[in-house]
């Protein structure tokens, strides 16, 4: 509550409507004392011009009043969010429900309104959307100063590579460390446990509630819980401690120089402190909880990075299959739990009647080629059928498949199906074919393949094998040696997620692919960040150099396929062009 206050006191808030004196007193006596206020539009921009030249002066949000006239609290907020110099500023639209409430929602995004209050409007609504706005400057803040940063410090190439460079060790998104610097601060905290017999702990922290919330409001709301959720457990750390998200919803803390008292202590504080979180998006607000596994690392009981981010992760999973929002120490005893509670009566049965009844699915999203606005190609997407009749993505049952020795029987049944289907399709038609990083492991696949090919006829130039990053280094020389195999048929190559590793130019030399797939998250956002716009220009550049073809992914409106038509990509694909969907449709 002390810090909500302080957080407050300092907030510099503008307050634009006919008469502000009304809104001004509550804010005042909601402990928003630092408050500016202005009759019309005109007068609030010279406010923001006044407040933006004096030190320490700039405002922290914008409220637009109700009784500003549709049109003047429209055209402010589409000036307010436009103009260079106070486009990070949130504003906060108050609407008169009496007239169409969802045009008045409409309106207010379309001209750019972080939030949107109806009148009434409920004082603690008003303060916690004020200082979620404050949260959200605050981010934008960093993120436009980290870019200037780089903008400032490095050109051409240079920036490339402190992009990947900074990418290689923090989250883009929430400005901690990624998995890759936690591993290195866990590497450390092992040797100083070995050498220097310090004790040290690693929390495993498990968004109980994110996947809902994602999946219910979006993937800005769940970018902003996400973002709350960080700002509300950094102030609960010492500085010598490391915070890392590492997952979609998967956050790990590593505290230095704690014991297992201590530590258990900091984690059911971290628990608390996330669990009185309350995140509203939308007028709807949310609880959010935590579940956290814990693993000491102690001289002469832990051996490598690898063993104690497991063991925090098996005990994050034993706190949430045990009840959620509770935290859970690792014990060597765990394992009689773990069986139980990964014991194969759900996933596996699943698994082997899908494979046994055909339950399996196959979802197809098409491939546009940018310079004749043709589509001919189709990437192959894999879907499961739930008990539900539901639809399962990959990542809901590929790891599970993978541990238990299945994998290898889906991999089998997605070429024999695609095949199946290209015998079927004009031979214009050519399919991108998904299979997981175990298949090119896989010795039999080349039989398949090539008997694949003989009975159906199809030509093997109609097929491309997608493979990520992270499968062809798995194992570089098998990876590499299955590769020109299948290419020695005919068959083409793209990797995928170009650009997400740190060594990402480097596997083109090793690996003999065909096509590069860039990335989205360099393409979803290169008309508003010079940052990936160059990087992408940068891998086209190399691509072309190479006599390797581009896909872009992620291409979510028509601005951006323009931009990347422009920037000589050869394909694109995203929802814009087209949503997967079960039926491949051929244009004549």
């Amino acid at each position: 509550m002390t810090r909500a206050l302080a957080q407050a006191e300092r907030m510099r808030i503008l307050i634009a409507d006919a008469t502000p004196a009304a809104l001004a007193a509550l804010l005042a006596r909601g402990g928003f004392p630092n408050v500016t206020s202005a009759t019309g539009a005109a007068e609030a921009l010279g406010r923001l011009r006044e407040c933006a030249h004096r030190l320490h002066g700039a405002v922290d949000v914008v409220i637009i009043g109700a009784h500003l006239s549709d049109q003047e609290g429209i055209g402010l907020c589409r000036t307010v969010r436009t103009h260079r110099a106070w486009r990070e500023v949130p504003v906060i639209l108050i609407a008169d429900p009496t007239g169409d409430p969802r045009a008045a929602l409409r309106d207010a995004d379309e001209a750019g309104a972080d939030d949107v209050l109806f009148t009434p409007v409920r004082p603690s609504e008003l303060f916690s959307r004020l200082l979620w706005a404050l949260s959200l400057k605050r981010e934008r803040d960093l993120r436009r100063s980290r870019e200037r940063a780089l903008m400032e410090e490095l050109a051409g190439r240079k920036i490339m590579e402190a992009r990947l460079e900074y990418l290689l060790d923090h989250d883009a998104l929430t400005g901690t460390a990624n998995r890759r610097g936690l591993e290195q601060g866990l590497d450390q905290a092992v040797l100083d446990a070995r050498y220097q017999r310090h004790t040290a702990a690693l929390l495993y922290l498990d968004l109980d509630q994110f996947k809902v919330i994602n999946g219910t409001e979006g993937h800005a709301a769940g970018d902003r819980m996400l973002i709350a959720v960080t700002e509300a457990l950094r102030p609960e750390l010492r500085p010598t401690d490391l915070l890392a998200r590492i997952g979609s919803d998967d956050f790990a803390v590593l505290l230095r120089g704690s014991n297992q008292t201590r530590a258990r202590e900091i984690a059911e504080r971290l628990r608390r402190t996330v669990d009185e979180l309350r995140f509203t998006t939308d007028g709807c607000d949310y609880h959010i909880s935590a579940s956290i596994g814990l693993a000491m690392i102690e001289p002469g009981r832990i051996t490598s990075t690898s063993e104690i981010l497991g063991r925090a992760d098996q005990a994050c999973f034993i706190a949430k299959n045990c009840g959620r929002n509770r935290v859970h120490v690792f014990a060597l005893d765990d394992r009689h739990i773990l069986h139980q509670l990964r014991s194969n009566a759900y996933w596996v049965p699943l698994i082997r009647e899908a494979l046994a009844k055909g339950s399996f699915q196959l979802l197809f999203q098409p491939v546009q080629g940018l310079r004749d606005g043709r589509i001919n190609h189709y990437e192959v997407l894999l879907r499961m059928e739930g008990g539900q009749g539901e639809l399962l993505g990959p990542a809901e049952f590929v790891a599970v498949a993978e541990r238990m020795g299945l994998i290898r029987d889906i991999d089998r049944w997605v070429v024999h199906e695609a095949t199946e289907l290209l015998r079927t399709l004009p031979e214009t038609i050519s399919l991108h074919i998904n299979l997981s990083g175990h298949a090119f492991q896989d010795p039999g696949l080349l039989g398949l393949v090539r008997q694949r090919l003989r009975e159906t006829g199809v030509c093997a130039q109609r097929i491309t094998f997608e493979i990520t990053e992270t499968a062809a280094i798995a194992d570089p020389p098998r990876t590499r040696a299955m590769l020109q195999r299948l290419r020695a048929l005919g068959c083409r190559f793209a990797l995928d997620d170009f650009g997400s590793g740190f060594n990402s130019y480097g596997h083109l030399k090793q690996f003999p692919v065909d096509l590069l797939k860039i990335d989205g998250t360099f393409v979803s956002n290169i008309i508003r960040n010079p940052v990936d716009r160059v990087l992408v220009e940068s891998m086209v550049m190399v691509a072309r150099t190479l006599g390797k073809q581009t896909v872009a992914e992620f291409v979510e409106d028509r601005e951006t396929l323009e931009l990347l038509r422009r920037m000589g990509v050869d394909y694109a694909q995203g929802y814009f062009i087209g949503e997967p969907a079960r039926e491949l449709v051929v244009n004549g």
